[in-house]
């Protein structure tokens, strides 16, 4: 029961938006709380969806794309810098990378041996090495990459992606996160929508014929029993919007459920692999003898279908693999980096090419990143523990400019000496190629407006086409 001085607003948006005829999800749903998202830019976005490959665990920039003659000159002795506090203190000699690099493409981009495949496209791709973060330890690591903030609580980039641009769907939602079965360190808080209406968090697929619970009506309900059920879940929703007409919960709850009603026919349709060629299934992996690669290349696969329905952001996690702690390799690098590369190489190469062939590379931005890197010293005998102050990612596609390196790290990979790139510029770059000025991409909340790139992020020109 309300307040008796309680007075119902003569129009609720719900009302506004039935008598638009323009449905409840069929707006850009970012303007129904707190605040609108920002104008159309001066210039023309060149992407329109992100499809994040997140290697969760942080690989190793000295043994993938940042090589390093110094540490084989240096291997097995003292290393001879200053050291940073680790995240473990067990800080052993110099180890040179057990893989070879060799440069690749016309552009001549140093790539190892770990990845053979995503060599082959190192022209599409803008290596960015001088990636730093503010945080050495997983969880408050996972929160900045993904949030911009070093705790939980705030919006995923996915989720203010899905505030500041709306859908280009109506049966799907815009903020995917494909779960190939490790959630980062830190969980669900990483893919929240934090303060923004509750309806821009992530929804979780798994790679999988059907990838969401529930999609089926059970046996029991035939269509008119289920038209029934609908036409009393309606005639209640509107009630409660009536008496509630500015509540986030429920009109984010009310916006969730009809999407979910309208995803019964969508997702079992894109999920399906089924009507691909049998060429497709093989370049992407799907019937790879390592179970882990199979599963990876449903979830670049399921990607790509994404893309093609409109689907705005796409994060992809890592597969488990048995006896590997995700890219994390504190002991054992050279069974954790080569089962983890072999998991998503040939996935990954197989999204560029598809994308490419298909003319949806110039307008998906493709994002390979960790939270952070790995030292170029040997943790025990055979490892390397967390590296925040210099690391690599990349970038392709959506108005990347591909054959790129940008950014250095001094003699041994460790810390950043050129073009420092932090996470907030990543964010800010991400937003400027969906046409997004990070600046105005702004929410009220807790008497300030807030920003994904709080009060910080440059542009990383060096990477833009």
């Amino acid at each position: 029961m309300h307040c008796q001085r309680f007075v119902n607003p003569p129009l609720t948006r719900r009302e506004m938006l039935r008598q638009c005829a323009c449905g409840f999800g069929g707006l850009a749903l970012a303007s129904l709380a707190g605040g609108a998202p920002p104008a159309p830019p001066g210039y023309r976005p060149r992407a329109k969806s992100v499809i994040f490959l997140y290697m969760d665990g942080g690989v190793s920039q000295v043994d993938s794309f940042d090589p390093k003659p110094a540490l084989e000159r240096w291997n097995g002795k003292p290393f001879n810098a200053k050291i940073e506090p680790t995240q473990f203190d067990n800080v052993g000699t110099t180890l040179a990378s057990p893989w070879k690099f060799s440069q690749h493409g016309e552009s001549g981009q140093w790539c190892s041996t770990m990845f053979p495949n995503i060599a082959r496209n190192i022209d599409k791709l803008a290596i960015v090495r001088s990636m730093v973060s503010e945080f050495s330890e997983h969880n408050t690591a996972n929160y900045f990459l993904h949030t911009g903030f070093g705790q939980a609580g705030r919006p995923s980039m996915g989720a203010w992606l899905s505030y500041g641009l709306g859908s280009e769907t109506q049966n799907l939602p815009t903020f995917v996160v494909i779960n190939g079965g490790l959630v980062p360190s830190g969980g669900a808080d990483n893919f929240a929508a934090g303060f923004l209406p509750a309806l821009h968090q992530a929804t979780m697929f798994k790679p999988q014929k059907l990838p969401v619970a529930n999609l089926n009506a059970p046996a029991s309900m035939n269509d008119e029993r289920m038209h029934g059920v609908r036409s009393l879940l309606a005639s209640l929703d509107s009630g409660v919007a009536e008496s509630y007409a500015h509540n986030d919960a429920i009109e984010s709850a009310i916006a969730n459920y009809e999407l979910a009603y309208r995803m019964q026919m969508a997702v079992p349709e894109v999920a399906s692999v089924d009507d691909e060629p049998e060429f497709i299934r093989e370049q992407y992996g799907l019937n790879h003898d390592f179970a882990p690669t199979r599963i990876f290349a449903r979830e670049c696969l399921l990607a790509r279908r994404m893309v093609e329905q409109g689907v705005r952001f796409i994060e992809l996690t890592c597969p488990a693999i048995s006896g590997c702690d995700r890219w994390d390799a504190h002991g054992g690098l050279i069974k954790n980096h080569s089962e983890n590369a072999l998991a998503t190489d040939q996935p990954i190469a197989a999204l560029l090419d598809d994308l490419d062939a298909r003319g949806l590379l110039d307008e998906t931005l493709v994002v390979w990143a960790g939270e952070f890197g790995r030292t170029p010293f040997a943790q025990g005998s055979d490892g390397r523990d967390h590296n925040p102050f210099g690391f690599t990612i990349w970038m392709a596609g959506g108005g990347v400019r591909g054959g790129t390196t940008y950014g250095q790290t001094d003699e041994f990979g460790y810390r950043v000496v050129e073009n420092r790139v932090t996470i907030h510029d990543l964010h800010a770059t991400m937003l400027h190629l969906l046409g997004i000025d990070h600046t105005k991409l702004t929410y009220r909340f807790g008497g300030r407006d807030m920003r994904l790139t709080d009060v910080h992020g440059e542009l990383v020109h060096g990477i833009l086409a």
